[in-house]
């Protein structure tokens, strides 16, 4: 289906506000995949044009926060390759999927991501013990696995990954909140894009969708950066709970 006029801007103003809410706090796919679900986009299609798309959002948040990056090398270096193999798994699982088996579990799905936003605050209360080794890289097993069943599940879907992250990179003792977005950025970056180079070995990506919703989500990205230093989130969380509701019921209730 060709997008024009409404529809490009719904997908373009999608990926903007997908790609500030995902370089802030996570939670972006909230906003961006049900917009291509009411378009009438087929479930698979669209949840793997949108990981592909929110990839250079996530990279362009990473760069706002190149600062952060460049203080934690190591911790990097161990985490890069548990979110590039989950990356993958995860696409794999998603296209061996049947789509009326997607299409069923997509709701629940969102109202996951949307519970996990919705709880956020709580998971921060729980993630700030002393501080450990994560920040040099001696990360253990425990904080890789969790990179790596993080991952699975972003290349799967996507949802809630940002927030899955931030809240698993506080257990382990990365206290400081900027470390730890430019950490989920630059994770998120390399997951959606390995996932996004097996979608696009196995043809489940809508071109132009990708081009629209990706050029809204590194402006946003970038913006996100910025506003991630200045504001809370807040306000925008609220927003992606919003429609993550509405989402969910109106897809439980008629599926778009």
């Amino acid at each position: 289906m060709a997008i024009i006029g409404n529809d490009t801007l719904a997908v373009f103003g999608g990926g903007l506000f997908a790609g500030i809410l995902n370089a802030v706090a996570g939670g972006g796919t909230l906003i961006s995949y049900p917009i291509l679900l009411w378009l009438g986009r087929d479930p698979i299609v669209a949840n793997a044009t949108n990981a592909l798309a929110l990839w250079p959002g996530s990279l362009s948040g990473a760069w706002g926060f190149r600062r952060e990056i460049r203080a934690i090398p190591a911790l990097l270096r161990s985490l890069v390759p548990a979110a590039i193999l989950g990356g993958l798994l995860g696409g794999f699982l998603l296209i061996a999927t049947p789509v009326k088996l997607f299409s069923g579990l997509v709701p629940y799905l969102i109202l996951f991501a949307t519970a996990l936003l919705a709880i956020k605050s709580l998971l921060g209360r729980w993630t700030a013990p002393p501080p450990s080794p994560a920040k040099s890289g001696n990360i253990g097993i425990g904080l890789f696995l969790g990179q790596f069943a993080i991952s699975i599940y972003g290349g799967y879907f996507g949802a809630g990954m940002g927030i899955l992250m931030l809240a698993t990179f506080g257990l382990f003792g990365l206290q400081d909140f900027h470390e730890r977005n430019a950490v989920k950025n630059l994770l998120s970056a390399t997951t959606n894009g390995c996932a996004g180079i097996f979608f696009i070995v196995r043809g489940a990506i809508h071109w132009r969708d990708t081009m629209v919703l990706g050029a809204g989500a590194i402006v946003g990205g970038l913006i996100g950066a910025g506003v991630g230093r200045r504001v809370s989130s807040r306000t925008l969380e609220y927003v992606a709970i919003l429609v993550g509701i509405i989402a969910t019921l109106t897809l439980a209730l008629g599926r778009g």
